[in-house]
């Protein structure tokens, strides 16, 4: 949960005023436990010495008629400030990769603001490639 909160905090919580900031405190030891014996479901933590440092969900969902294949998507995923650079989000991703190939997914995808250059280099670096854009108005 303090991971979640933490990735909340940091990543929408300056990129994206209409993202409730305080949803993993309110709901989101509801959605991590309603997750754990769903097998679509992946949750990873990485700990040292019984601290949770980062964490890493995903979930995997068969196709549709337009588009047939089967998707891992990496959801959420987070690395504390003080243990990045370490290869933990790179074994993160690692083991996410491992697990949608056994579930049979064709593609993954994962979803960073296009501000979080960070992000977006983290993810390049381990595999993926923008594919689409997303553009947004407030109205």
């Amino acid at each position: 949960m303090a991971c979640s909160s933490a990735l909340f905090a940091e990543d929408a919580g300056i990129r994206d005023p209409s993202v409730n900031v305080s949803w993993p405190r309110e709901h989101g030891r509801e959605r991590f436990t309603a997750g754990i014996d769903d097998p679509d479901r992946l949750l990873l933590v990485a700990d040292r010495n019984g601290e949770v440092v980062g964490h890493l969900t995903g979930v995997a969902a068969e196709g549709s008629a337009m588009k047939p294949v089967k998707v891992a998507s990496l959801v959420s995923m987070y690395v504390q400030p003080a243990y990045r650079r370490e290869h933990i989000g790179g074994r993160l991703i690692e083991e996410f990769m491992a697990w949608a190939k056994g579930k049979g997914a064709e593609l993954a995808e994962v979803t960073a603001y296009s501000s979080n250059t960070e992000a977006v280099r983290f993810y390049e670096r381990n595999g993926f490639a923008a594919e689409s854009v997303t553009l947004e108005t407030a109205l």
